[in-house]
C-alpha cells in the first residue's frame, strides 16, 4: 500500500476510526485531503450505510488527525485479515495512537443508551483473529491503553458528560443477538456488545500502536427493552450523540 504524500508529509501520528452513525464527526473539524478506500490497492470498502469508506486528513488545533470514516466487518463476508487493512495502512502512514469508536448495545443497566463507554477490555466471540496464519502469540493483557483511558476520563469530567468504563463483547453478526445470548454475555462480564473493533484492536496493538476504544451506547441489548432492535435506531442515536464525541475528542487530543 502506497501512502500519499499529503498524509506522509503531514506528520500525523493520531487516528480515529468512526463507527456506525458517527461519520458526522468529519463535519465538525477542518478537513483537507481525503482518499477513498477503493482507491487503495487491497483495501476493502464497506457496503453498510453510514460507513463512507475513506480516509480524511483533518486538524484539531495545532495537531493533525487522520480519520478513517467507516470500516468493514466480518458479516459482510470479509476475513479478519481484510477487516484490518485500514489499520495496517495507518500504521504504515506513521500512526502511533488510534482511537476506535463503535456503536454498541448496552448490557449494563447503569449504562443508558445515548451515553459513551471507554473500553477497558474485550471478549472476542467472533472465532476469528487478524493474526491467524503464523505463531503470533501476542500478549493481550493491556490492549487498551490506561494512559489514553485516563485522558478521556479527564476530558469527560471537564465537559461534565458521563463516560462509563466497561468490557466490550464482539459477536460476528449480522443479526442482532438473542435475549439468551445477551444473558450469556452478561454472565461473562460484558457491559456492551457489538460487531466490530476487536480485530482492529488486536492488529493495532500487535503493531505497537497505543489503542483507545470508545463505544456509543445506542440501544439496550435484546431482552432489556420491549422495542425491537433496528440498525436505523443505532444510526440515529449515534448521530444524535456525535456532538458529545466531538467535544470529548477536542478536549482529549491536546493531551494525547
Amino acid at each position: 500500500m502506497t501512502i500519499p504524500p499529503a498524509i506522509r508529509e503531514s506528520g500525523v501520528e493520531t487516528a480515529i476510526v468512526l463507527g456506525s452513525g458517527l461519520g458526522f464527526f468529519t463535519e465538525s473539524v477542518p478537513c483537507g485531503f481525503s482518499l477513498e478506500y477503493s482507491a487503495i490497492e487491497g483495501m476493502p470498502a464497506s457496503s453498510v450505510p453510514g460507513h463512507a469508506g475513506r480516509f480524511v486528513l483533518a486538524r484539531l488545533g495545532s495537531k493533525p488527525l487522520l480519520i478513517a470514516q467507516g470500516r468493514v466487518h466480518l458479516y459482510e463476508g470479509w476475513s479478519a485479515g481484510e477487516v484490518v487493512r485500514h489499520i495496517q495502512f495507518m500504521h504504515k502512514a506513521g500512526i502511533r495512537r488510534i482511537i476506535l469508536t463503535n456503536a454498541a448495545g448496552s448490557l449494563n443497566p447503569l449504562f443508558e443508551p445515548g451515553s459513551w463507554m471507554s473500553i477497558s477490555d474485550h471478549i472476542n466471540l467472533t472465532g476469528e483473529s487478524p493474526l491467524r496464519g503464523g505463531p503470533n502469540f501476542f500478549d493481550m493483557s493491556n490492549v487498551y491503553s490506561q494512559r489514553l483511558r485516563g485522558i478521556f476520563t479527564a476530558a469527560a469530567r471537564d465537559s461534565s458528560q458521563p463516560l462509563h468504563h466497561g468490557v466490550y463483547a464482539a459477536m460476528p453478526g449480522p443479526q442482532f443477538e438473542t435475549p439468551a445470548e445477551i444473558r450469556m454475555l452478561s454472565r461473562l462480564g460484558a457491559d456492551a456488545v457489538g460487531m466490530s473493533t476487536v480485530h482492529e484492536a488486536i492488529q493495532a496493538s500487535a503493531l505497537g500502536m497505543e489503542v483507545a476504544g470508545i463505544s456509543c451506547l445506542t440501544n439496550w441489548a435484546a431482552g432489556l427493552s420491549p422495542s425491537p432492535l433496528s440498525y436505523e435506531e443505532v444510526t440515529i442515536v449515534g448521530q444524535q450523540s456525535a456532538g458529545g464525541m466531538v467535544e470529548l475528542i477536542h478536549r482529549a487530543l491536546p493531551a494525547i
